[in-house]
């Protein structure tokens, strides 16, 4: 059994300085599997950053910062020393080098690598448009997204909104509960931009398993239950064919593989 190690990616910015390296690195590891669903681009919040860095520790988890801002980087650091969370700064450290070397000291903005063109506002819209409207918080979001993602819990929705965000789309999520009644405006979403995602029932019961014990919490929960699960996705499945939705099985495949079969059948279906 794979060991699996989940990774908190921190930015005041887009995140993608962390994702190239932590992409880089991971691969040199093809027997851990790396859980890399946390990504938190455009922290600026000290409050929300500290709620963060307890949610990684309970997590038993390493962060991985691109923050500029010297107050933030000292709550890490300060943060870190206190609890042990293991971290790594990419940017400081750096910028420290040539601060002591040119006498020079850094901006401290954040973003300033990327040309502010279209594209790069484009894609900080749809970065924005996938956190206002994770996990369904806002139903409203549903008839403006790009594409929208379906599923029970733990079936990849929030990484897959990010790393679709990084390309552009404005793509929102919602997580399928039996019991809790399908919002109005998901009835009114095209097709076409619908997307039911899945994970074979004994790979989810694993997973959920993890999760319930990196929260310190009793692996016998009902969330983790073979039965429950397996009742979950026949309900999935069926809301899926009520709204006519693409359905791809995330089962062992990768965000990145997803998003380019995602975007691929996107585009084959608004060709029809």
């Amino acid at each position: 059994m794979k060991k699996s190690v989940p990774l908190y990616m921190i930015s005041d910015a887009v995140g993608e300085t962390s994702l190239k390296l932590v992409n880089a690195v991971t691969a040199q590891f093809p027997t851990v599997n790396f859980d890399m669903t946390y990504r938190f681009p455009f922290t600026k919040d000290e409050v929300e950053l500290k709620g963060i860095l307890s949610d990684a520790l309970k997590d038993s988890a390493i962060v991985v910062t691109t923050l500029v801002n010297e107050n933030l980087c000292k709550i890490v650091s300060d943060f870190s020393k206190r609890t042990g969370l293991q971290y790594i700064d990419l940017m400081n450290p750096f910028m420290d080098i040539i601060h002591q070397k040119t006498g020079v000291a850094p901006l401290e903005e954040a973003g300033v690598v990327h040309k502010l063109n279209q594209e790069y506002f484009n894609r900080v819209a749809a970065i924005e448009f996938a956190v206002k409207y994770d996990d369904g918080k806002d139903p409203k979001g549903f008839l403006d997204a790009d594409i929208v993602l379906l599923g029970i819990s733990r079936t990849s929705k929030t990484p897959l909104s990010m790393y679709l965000a990084n390309s552009r789309y404005k793509v929102a999520n919602l997580p399928l509960i039996p019991e809790v009644p399908l919002p109005e405006q998901i009835k009114k979403v095209p097709k076409e931009k619908l997307v039911g995602l899945i994970i074979e029932p004994d790979v989810q019961q694993k997973i959920r398993t993890s999760r319930l014990h990196s929260l310190g919490l009793a692996e016998n929960s009902r969330y983790a239950d073979l039965e429950r699960i397996k009742e979950e996705l026949d309900y999935a499945l069926n809301v899926f064919d009520e709204l006519n939705a693409f359905t791809l099985d995330m089962t062992n495949k990768s965000i990145e593989e997803a998003a380019t079969l995602i975007i691929e059948q996107m585009d084959s279906r608004l060709a029809e």
